[in-house]
């Protein structure tokens, strides 16, 4: 398979979905040229360059570090064509308009190179149509390229083929967007909305059907298709101002346009309420008005029946949460269809018209049952896709009562399920493969070399693909951790994994930490540390309150420095130990993760220092950390022995609690190195890592010796950073406490109370932070914070 390397790239279209995808292609190191119309009057470059400006102000944020936009190059297409022939790929991302396409398309061919791959970002234009209008030799680089809003955050990527485009371009292409940009990858057939939109918006079309049919509030509902049945928290309707109702609007009459045929084409029409506050400009998060308003802090929803505002007050009533809450999916979903509660019936009836639609449409809109349960899944965030959740909830007993639903003409189209739903299977995923209606089996997963990297891929139920507990070797185990290997060629490395809730670091985690190290050094070529994310949220709480409550204060401090000891085991140990790191990496988990060898990060990981929150200094090796990085950064410098200007942006970082918005940003604050490893694909880290630490093994790794000497900022360097406190604290924008906390990191990173110049080793650091964190822990503010956080979950300002 030819591999696709990506120097450069253009993206043509400078609105909101061209200029994302020129982020994201930025964030993964492409140098990207934006295009768009050339302005007639000031800067021919100002359409695009007013859109880059926006990148910086918009939430979330579609920049992984906003230094990341010196990579986009502002164009015009009247100027700059000629940059295009410096280009790998070239992203169409204009308006949804086929006679537009055709003519910037026409515009361009002359300027690519000959071996660009050139895609549409279309929604649902048929791409046949739009390759038609190519010359013969751009047909096989061209296809259709389907990201989805906001394109750094949401996982999937369809592909569109034509009948021209060559395999090897599908292959090559959907490598990339797997490793470099972290994708998804769908293969979708033409037809119109593809996968994800097409099952999608027939969902939401069906819940706003059944909301009017059960007269219920779309509070109500958004409280109903949330978190409550695995959906994400924006539900259905604040999931709609989040696209704009316009856009939904849109795509709702492209499909009555284009799907004349379709069975239940009726509902394919906007309701007159949508239609309403698109009138009146609401439409959604982007006007600060839609479904839903702020009005002061109350938060408000839009009533169809009166067209106004009102607050929001609905929740899921207690006998259908507590059928919700019903174990196994089978029961529950039984139990939905008897009860007579109008929430119970709704949710029966938008699951009967959704398994109903994916059936009969399956053959039409996929290759198999698995490409739609992921495409949900990546493309809406559903926690399982729609055949999965048919099979979860017993697959004969579903296909037969909305085989009666369909007959009493309760549901949505009188359209009879197919005759496989009814040959005797149990489900559409197995072992063997996921059901293709088209091909009249189970299909495969992709046998890409680029899926070998995903060593645990995202299964779907029934599959049975490799996990951890079953296909891993265990070689320690205690409560909170499990030292694991993986046969053949990894069995040299071991893999440890925390098991404790949310991967929080308590005694048994640390002594499991230190015996894995030992089991390693004794029998192994290294070590990795990882599991399904987060990371690690930082120390247990709970056990750190209930000594402090007790008054145990030296078990406390022999607690930390057991914590500390295990952050130097794995700085010291004599095999490479390897941090894999996605999800939360925060207080002691950050900690672990500076100490290991090498690190391997996840773009989307949020890491932090964040014990200011709960009035408390890093004490696990953290503050020794960052005062040993200033003294190897000043080593470096004009001045060798100059650390404040090493120190000055991290010790704010600490102060604040700072947390990274990604990995870059982790590497910009200083928690982790600029040599660190970041992927894209969260599910390629352990591979990764695996492979790191196997290098170092065999490159012969040998631990670094104990600093000495090391310059510290001493008492100068407390009052330099203390100025900056006192005009927070005079200005009310921190407490007396919070001063308190944040003077104890200045004094931990600046070495102690010393002179200046002063050089320390690394255990005087060490017994610094520790010292420290006592003092705070013994102060009634900090015990306050510690309960707040464990009661509220929220930090306490005190």
């Amino acid at each position: 398979m030819t591999t696709l390397h990506v120097r450069k790239a253009a993206v043509l279209g400078a609105g909101v979905m061209g200029a994302q995808i020129a982020a994201h292609l930025a964030n993964a190191g492409v140098q990207v040229v934006l295009f768009d119309l050339a302005s007639t009057e000031g800067d021919r470059n100002g359409i695009v360059n007013t859109a880059l400006a926006g990148l910086k102000k918009l939430q979330p944020a579609p920049l992984a570090s906003k230094a990341r936009l010196m990579h986009i190059e502002a164009a015009n297409y009247d100027d700059h064509l000629a940059q295009l022939a410096d280009c790998d790929l070239v992203i169409e991302a204009i308006a949804e308009r086929m006679d537009w396409k055709h003519a910037l398309y026409d515009k361009i061919t002359p300027h690519l190179s000959p071996a660009a791959i050139l895609a549409s970002n279309t929604s649902g234009l048929s791409i046949e149509a739009l390759g038609a209008a190519l010359p013969a030799a751009l047909r096989p680089r061209f296809c259709g390229i389907h990201f989805f809003n906001p394109p750094r955050y949401m996982p999937l990527v369809e592909i569109i083929a034509t009948a021209a485009t060559e395999a090897a371009t599908l292959d090559s292409l959907e490598t990339w967007l797997t490793t470099r940009l972290g994708k998804g990858v769908i293969r979708a057939r033409d037809t119109p909305n593809f996968v994800a939109n097409r099952v999608g918006v027939f969902s939401l079309l069906a819940v706003a059907h059944h909301t009017a049919a059960f007269g219920l509030g779309f509070d109500a509902v958004d409280a109903l298709t949330g978190p409550a049945i695995g959906r994400p928290r924006s539900a259905t309707y604040r999931t709609l101002d989040v696209v704009g109702l316009d856009t939904f609007a849109h795509v709702v009459r492209t499909m009555q346009r284009t799907l004349g045929d379709d069975p239940w084409h009726r509902l394919f029409d906007a309701p007159a309420w949508l239609d309403a506050l698109i009138e009146r400009g609401a439409l959604g998060q982007k006007a600060k008005a839609g479904i839903f308003r702020k009005a002061g802090k109350t938060v408000e929803v839009f009533d169809p029946a009166t067209l106004n505002y009102r607050a929001t007050n609905a929740a899921i009533a207690d006998e259908v949460a507590a059928i919700l809450a019903i174990e196994p999916a089978a029961e529950r979903f039984t139990m939905l269809r008897q009860s007579p509660h109008p929430q119970a019936r709704f949710l029966w009836a938008i699951f009967r018209d959704l398994f109903h639609y994916c059936a009969v449409q399956l053959a039409h809109i996929a290759d198999n049952a698995r490409d739609v349960d992921l495409a949900l899944r990546w493309g809406f965030g559903w926690r399982q896709g729609p055949f999965e959740t048919w099979q979860g909830a017993g697959w004969r007993d579903i296909a037969e009562a909305v085989a009666a639903d369909i007959a009493a003409g309760e549901a949505l189209s009188d359209t009879p399920l197919p005759a496989w739903v009814f040959d005797g299977r149990d489900g559409v995923h197995t072992p063997e493969g996921s059901w293709s209606p088209r091909k009249g089996g189970p299909v495969p997963r992709t046998t890409l070399p680029v899926y070998r990297r995903q060593r645990f891929p995202d299964g779907l139920l029934g599959e049975c693909l490799p996990t951890p507990a079953r296909d891993g070797e265990t070689l320690f185990d205690n409560a909170a951790v499990r030292l694991w290997r993986l046969p053949e060629r990894d069995s040299r490395i071991g893999i440890l994994s925390f098991k404790s809730k949310q991967h929080a670091i308590g005694r048994e985690v640390v002594e499991g930490l230190r015996s894995a190290i030992a089991c390693a050094e004794r029998e192994l070529d290294g070590l990795v540390l990882w599991h399904e994310a987060p990371f690690a949220v930082g120390a247990d709480l709970q056990e750190l309150a209930d000594a402090c409550s007790a008054g145990r204060f030296e078990q406390i401090e022999a607690m930390v420095s057991d914590f500390q000891a295990a952050s130097l085991a794995l700085k010291y140990a004599r095999v490479p130990t390897v941090a894999a790191v996605q999800g939360l990496a925060l207080g002691g988990g950050c900690e672990f993760a500076m100490h290991a060898t090498a690190r391997v990060l996840a773009l989307e990981v949020h890491i932090g220092l964040v014990e200011a929150g709960v009035g408390l200094i890093p004490a696990g090796g953290g503050c020794t950390a960052l005062a040993l990085r200033a003294a190897e950064l000043a080593r470096h410098s004009a001045t060798p022995t100059e650390v404040m200007p090493f120190l000055q942006n991290v010790f704010m970082a600490v102060a604040t609690a700072k947390v990274s918005g990604s990995a870059l940003e982790a590497q910009e604050l200083g928690f982790m190195s600029d040599h660190d490893t970041v992927l894209f694909h969260a599910g390629e880290l352990l591979h990764v890592a695996l492979g790191q630490a196997r290098a170092l093994a065999e490159g012969g790794h040998v631990p670094p010796l104990p600093p000495r000497g090391i310059p510290v900022a001493g008492r100068n360097g407390i009052a330099a950073l203390e100025m900056s406190l006192v005009n927070m604290r005079d200005g009310a924008m921190i407490s007396a406490h919070d001063y308190r906390v944040a003077r104890a990191a200045a004094v931990a990173l600046c070495g102690g109370e010393v002179d200046a110049g002063s050089r320390v080793d690394e255990a005087w650091l060490l017994g610094v932070e520790r010292r420290l964190f006592i003092e705070l822990l013994k102060t009634p503010e900090t015990q306050a914070r510690i309960r707040h956080m464990l009661d509220t979950g929220k930090p306490l300002r005190n």
